[in-house]
């Protein structure tokens, strides 16, 4: 599914990361764990194409995204990858239902549509009776939902989340950990995710482990010939990414026109 060969990144004069492959198969859980600074975030936005390497490649399913000019990488973005963030990075004039609808009507999806579809996602997730709150009337744990429904709107192929639990009770860090297991159960959603967390990397089904800009654990570098490929018996009972760039902190930076188009719904 996703390859990844010889990744280097530097800023500056700090070398990040130093020549990094790995392979993500299908219907994976894949936990990226290490000390602070071992270049674990930068790792993801890589792989997400958040971040450009300086060297090296990375195959989607045999697709080359390295070169890619920034149109095209940004619709490959909006409809093949979700993100999940630690501060779930909500647009807080939105409400949780407008906020999942937001990357569907980017991707050309009307309004009604990705409002219904966020609407199904949400009650998923048991949030049927908070999807007209905004972020500010919202619990850490629904925030999260809610960033969690977001990034499966336009049924991604892989979703990836950074610290999803890091700023959550331990409540709502269970919440999310059985709400990863079962999307990768019941619907063979592939997840890599940063963490901190020892209880969400247990349910991870390998562990990539970095020190220094490097891994450390033996990983896979390229796809096994065996490895078992999902095929659902039936189409996802609910649509699963977001083409929102929330490393980011600006909304207008993440979504362009498309923030201004649901902007003029809601007014």
């Amino acid at each position: 599914m996703l390859e990844i060969r010889n990744i280097y990144k530097s800023f500056g004069n700090l070398e990040v990361l130093k020549d990094i492959s790995l392979y993500i198969g299908k219907r994976e859980i894949v936990a990226i764990v290490g000390p602070s600074g071992a270049g674990k975030t930068t790792l993801l936005q890589i792989a997400g194409t958040l971040e450009k390497p300086d060297k090296g490649s990375i195959l989607f399913n045999g697709t080359e995204l390295i070169g890619m000019n920034d149109k095209k990488l940004s619709s490959f973005r909006n409809k093949n990858i979700g993100f999940v963030f630690q501060f779930h990075q909500l647009l807080p004039e939105f409400t949780a239902q407008e906020n999942v609808a937001l990357p569907a009507m980017i991707a050309g999806m009307s309004r009604k549509k990705a409002l219904d579809k966020a609407a199904e996602l949400l009650t998923q997730l048991g949030l049927a009776e908070r999807m007209g709150h905004k972020p500010a009337a919202m619990s850490g744990g629904e925030r999260q939902r809610t960033a969690i429904a977001r990034a499966l709107v336009n049924d991604p192929e892989i979703i990836f989340a950074d610290e999803p639990t890091g700023s959550l009770d331990s409540a709502n860090r269970e919440e999310i950990q059985n709400i990863f297991t079962d999307l990768r159960d019941r619907f063979g959603q592939t997840v890599v995710m940063v963490t901190h967390d020892s209880s969400l990397a247990g349910i991870a089904d390998s562990i990539i482990e970095m020190e220094d800009g490097r891994i450390k654990s033996p990983v896979p570098e390229q796809a096994p010939e065996n490895r078992d490929i999902f095929s659902p018996d039936s189409e996802k009972s609910f649509s699963i990414v977001d083409s929102l760039d929330t490393g980011r902190n600006r909304s207008e930076d993440l979504v362009g026109d498309g923030v201004e188009k649901i902007r003029e719904t809601v007014d």
